[in-house]
């Protein structure tokens, strides 16, 4: 593995780890109030985009990258956190917020 693998990895993980603590703050707070829908959808492409070229670059060399699963990873991540965006979206419907 060589270093620029690496440091995608490791920009994947300094990432990665700012999500936990988004999906606690989503399932405590519940509501939507602070949170931005565009925002996390934006991410989300942000994050296929790097998987497609580690696909792509499967495709051409035969090889899949470390960084494939930390791009996946990531996704999940986010997408958690939009799941739980539309279960505080009907909290705070239910409650009169919006």
């Amino acid at each position: 593995m060589d270093v620029v693998v690496l440091c995608e990895i490791a920009m994947l993980i300094i990432f990665g780890c700012s999500w936990p603590a988004n999906i606690h703050k989503s399932i405590t707070s519940r509501t939507t109030l602070g949170k931005s829908l565009m925002f996390e959808i934006m991410v989300v492409i942000g994050y296929l985009c790097g998987l497609t070229a580690k696909l792509i670059m499967y495709q051409r060399m035969g090889e899949l990258q470390a960084s494939f699963w930390f791009y996946l990873a990531d996704i999940l991540l986010v997408t958690t956190d939009i799941v739980l965006y539309f279960r505080n979206l009907k909290i705070d419907k239910e409650m009169g917020r919006i």
